[in-house]
C-alpha cells in the first residue's frame, strides 16, 4: 500500500504530514493516490477530495463507476467536456480521457473511433506530458490497439517511440522492448528480437517486474544458446552500438557472449525456484525443458530431490523424468493424481 494511504490508516489527518510523504514518494499531485485509494481505503479519495479539482473530481467518480463495473460511458463524455471547458481545463487529463475514451470506443467493437482516439491522445500528451505516466499508458495501449487489430508494424512503431533516454518508466520500457521482440521474431528478424528481449530483461529487473523479466530473459535463452561465442561482445555493449539499418543493408550477424546467455538463464532460474509449490507452476516447467535441451539441470538439483514440496502435478510428472530412483515421485504423483480425483456423491 501507499505511504500515503499507510498513514491515512493510522489516522494521520494533517494534511501538510501526508502532502510531505506524498512529496517524498514523488508524486506531485493528489489524484493518483486518491485513485489507488478506491481500491484499498476509499474513504481517503473523499477526505481528499477538497483538493482535487473539478476535473480531477470527474476522473475520481470515473474511476468509482469503472471499477463497480457500471456502465459509465456517459459520465466519460462529461469529464471530458469539463476537461475542455476553459474554466476547469487540463490538457494533460484531457489526454488521458481521450485515451480512456478509445479504449471504451475498442471494448465496443469501433475500432476507426478507437483509433482516432488513442492517435489524438497520444499526441496530445507527447506534447504537454511526455514521458509521464499517462504518457506512457498511452503508447502502450496504442500499440497494444494496433496489434490486437493485425498492424504489427505500426505497433512496432509505436514502441519504438518508447526511448530508453527519454525518462519513460522502467516498467514502460520492460513492457515495450518485451511486445517487440514477440513482433520481431514473428518476422524472423532473430537480431533485433534478441536486443529487445535483453533490453525487456533487464529494464524489468530493475522496474520489479520478476515475471515479465523471467519471460523475457526464457525467450532470449532460446533464442541465443546456438549462437554463442566466446570473442562476442558483451549484450550491454552490442545494445548501446546498435544502430537503425539502412535500407538494403544486411541483417547483422549473431553472436552471443556465453556469460551473457548463461547468466541470464541462471538468473531467471533462481527466480523460479525460490519456492516449488502452487498447483499450476508453468514457469518452472518452462525453465526445466529449457535446462533439459540445453543440459543446465544442474540447477534444478534441490527440486529434483523434493518432491514433497511440489504441488502441481504436471511438473511433478516432468521431474520424475529426470531422476534415477523414481519411487519418491512416483508417491508423490499419486498423492497429487488422488488429490484431483473426483467425488462419488453416492458413495
Amino acid at each position: 500500500m501507499n505511504n500515503v494511504l499507510l498513514a491515512f490508516r493510522d489516522d494521520q489527518r494533517d494534511l501538510e504530514i501526508l502532502q510531505q510523504i506524498r512529496d517524498e514518494e514523488g508524486w506531485d499531485n493528489w489524484l493518483p493516490i486518491a485513485e489507488l485509494s478506491l481500491l484499498e481505503l476509499p474513504e481517503f479519495a473523499e477526505f481528499i477530495s477538497k483538493e482535487l479539482t473539478t476535473c480531477e473530481l470527474a476522473v475520481v467518480q470515473l474511476m468509482k463507476l469503472k471499477l463497480s463495473g457500471k456502465s459509465y460511458f456517459e459520465e466519460l463524455e462529461e469529464a471530458i467536456d469539463i476537461a475542455r471547458n476553459p474554466e476547469s481545463r487540463d490538457l494533460v487529463l484531457e489526454g488521458r480521457l481521450r485515451m480512456e475514451r478509445g479504449l471504451h470506443h475498442f471494448e465496443a467493437g469501433d475500432f476507426e473511433k478507437a483509433r482516432s482516439d488513442f492517435d489524438w491522445a497520444e499526441i496530445r500528451l507527447k506534447s504537454v506530458a511526455k514521458a509521464s505516466r499517462n504518457h506512457d499508458l498511452s503508447l502502450l495501449n496504442k500499440a497494444a490497439f494496433h496489434q490486437s487489430i493485425g498492424e504489427p508494424f505500426m505497433a512496432l512503431h509505436t514502441y519504438s517511440e518508447i526511448a530508453r533516454d527519454a525518462g519513460h518508466a522502467n516498467e514502460t520500457i520492460a513492457i515495450s522492448r518485451l511486445q517487440a521482440g514477440r513482433i520481431l521474431m514473428n518476422f524472423g528478424k532473430e537480431y533485433d528480437a534478441i536486443r529487445n528481449l535483453f533490453n525487456a530483461h533487464v529494464y524489468g529487473i530493475k522496474a520489479g517486474l520478476i515475471d515479465l523479466s523471467v519471460e523475457a530473459g526464457a525467450i532470449f535463452v532460446e533464442l541465443t544458446w546456438p549462437y554463442q561465442n566466446e570473442s562476442a561482445e558483451r549484450m550491454i555493449k552490442q545494445v548501446e552500438d546498435a544502430k537503425p539499418k539502412s535500407a538494403g543493408e544486411e541483417e547483422h550477424s549473431i553472436e552471443i557472449h556465453p556469460e551473457d546467455t548463461e547468466g541470464v538463464f541462471s538468473w531467471c532460474t533462481s527466480q523460479v525456484l525460490r519456492d516449488f509449490g502452487g498447483i499450476d507452476r508453468p514457469d518452472i516447467r518452462a525453465m526445466l525443458m529449457l535446462a533439459k535441451t540445453y543440459n543446465q539441470t544442474n540447477l534444478f538439483e534441490d527440486l529434483l530431490k523434493s518432491p514433497k514440496l511440489v504441488d502441481d502435478i504436471q511438473l511433478a510428472e516432468l521431474c520424475i523424468e529426470f531422476v534415477d530412483d523414481k519411487k519418491q515421485w512416483a508417491s508423490r504423483i499419486l498423492e497429487l493424481s488422488s488429490d484431483l480425483a473426483p467425488i462419488d456423491e453416492d458413495q
